[in-house]
């Protein structure tokens, strides 16, 4: 049985003339760097491993946080049989060969498999349904990895046998640790080199790597490859260096990236003070320094709901339209997409009540607990339930003139709250006018037009 921090076998060591990233992988878990919420001590994952104890799983997170090299280690402290293979490239028949070979292990070693499915949201339904038999009666764990949300892209079925794990992008002192081990080890690394990587490099590196790994490795080796050596053999990465690596320019960052808050803050505030000029500056200057586009369109989808909000409920949906037509287009196309969105925003009606709402709503979710939900409102699927009051009394607003009734919605501690408080600004005029109303016949007493 393998030791729990013993080292990897061989299966996948990676290759001497591999990329960087695929060199530098962890072999044992001690090397593995992020997902301290999974693999602390006393951590579900690590107690798992240490039980050897391996459910069905989906990994998901966004792409370099170490998914792929995860399921081999969980395999290999496991000591279980280990088949790989991609959604991108497998189908249905692959399947079939795999359970086959697992039936073999199982058989003639009485070895477990556990199957690795790299981009398992790319199967579809049918062929999602064929691991399931499987699964249920012991033949394979399934270790899926997925960078798209499994709620939406794995099967039902196929979630319900399977524990979900999420992985957060690596921070930028973890990215930190990697990118030294790299250039420290002499076997799988750089450590042949004798390199200086500036601080500013370094940030370069961990700021637009966006906690992803594999890309932070794969431009380190790029800027230093690319880097020509001192009379002294010293190869002296800079930020430069970095930029051309990466194909982009720097922000005026300083070490505490004070600059690139600055440029965000001057857009958001362009927008909020409708200033279609400044916010088309800031957004322009932005780009042009090498901002990553989708940061800035996430940034405006995030603005649409909090200063803009009811106001305009279209201001959400051409900010989300922008920010996917930017991804289907990329630079430089895509960037004029961004550009009539900042346009868009800065000149609609402004309403900052859905944020004001939804920081009200949850002041009283956090410091009032779990407050019980009103009998009338529950659901009465069974005989006890209606019994119990479960239900009784509620009024269906489509049997009501405008579909207004007369009746209490929050809990009794909470009763009388207002917490959306719309403007006379676009469209929420409008809302605030039916809102009006509705809570005016809530201060009413029922009983009154019972009668």
């Amino acid at each position: 049985m393998m030791d729990l921090f013993s080292p990897a076998t061989t299966k996948h060591a990676p290759k001497p003339s591999g990329p960087l990233a695929d060199r530098m992988r962890p072999c044992t878990l001690d090397e593995f760097v992020g997902q301290e919420h999974l693999l602390g001590e006393d951590k579900i994952l690590r107690q798992l491993l240490f039980a050897r104890t391996i459910p069905s799983m989906i990994l998901w997170g966004p792409p370099g946080t170490g998914k792929t090299t995860l399921a081999h280690l969980i395999a290999e402290t496991a000591g279980k049989h280990f088949v790989s293979f991609s959604a991108v490239t497998s189908g249905v028949q692959n399947i079939k060969e795999v359970i086959k070979e697992a039936r073999h292990q199982w058989t003639y070693n009485t070895k477990e498999t556990i199957l690795f499915v790299d981009e398992i949201h790319r199967f579809n339904k049918a062929q999602q349904d064929a691991f399931l038999p499987h699964i249920e009666g012991g033949t394979i764990v399934l270790i899926g990895a997925t960078t798209e949300n499994p709620s939406f892209e794995v099967i039902a079925p196929l979630l319900s046998r399977s524990r979900v794990f999420t992985l957060n992008p690596l921070s930028e002192q973890e990215l930190i640790i990697i990118l030294e081990r790299a250039l420290k080890d002499k076997i799988k690394g750089l450590g042949e080199y004798s390199v200086q990587l500036s601080e500013e490099a370094i940030e370069y590196i961990t700021q637009f790597s966006d906690g992803d790994a594999r890309a932070a490795l794969n431009t380190l080796e790029l800027a230093v490859l690319s880097t020509q050596p001192n009379k002294d053999n010293v190869r002296n990465v800079s930020a430069a260096h970095v930029q051309e690596a990466m194909q982009k320019k720097a922000l005026l960052y300083d070490k505490a990236g004070e600059e690139h808050y600055n440029l965000i803050s001057a857009l958001h505030k362009s927008l909020r003070d409708s200033d279609a000029d400044g916010a088309l500056y800031w957004l322009i200057r932005m780009l042009e320094a090498g901002e990553d586009p989708l940061y800035i369109a996430r940034r405006m989808v995030r603005f649409a709901s909090e200063d803009i909000g009811n106001a305009d409920p279209q201001a959400l949906q051409l900010a989300v339209a922008g920010y996917e037509s930017y991804r289907f287009l990329g630079s430089p196309e895509g960037e004029l997409s961004l550009v009539q969105v900042a346009v868009y925003l800065a000149c609609a009606p402004k309403s900052n009540a859905i944020y004001s709402a939804y920081r009200e709503a949850l002041q009283d979710v956090r410091t009032k607990g779990s407050l019980p939900v009103p009998l009338h409102l529950r659901n009465a699927p069974t005989t006890l339930m209606r019994n119990l009051g479960y239900g009784k009394g509620y009024q269906y607003a489509h049997n009501f003139p405008e579909a207004l009734v007369n009746q209490e919605h929050l809990p009794e501690p909470l009763k009388g709250r207002g917490y959306y408080k719309p403007t006379n600004r676009g469209k929420e005029a409008e809302i605030r006018k039916r809102l009006e109303i509705q809570r005016k016949m809530k201060l009413k007493d029922p009983k009154d037009e019972i009668r």
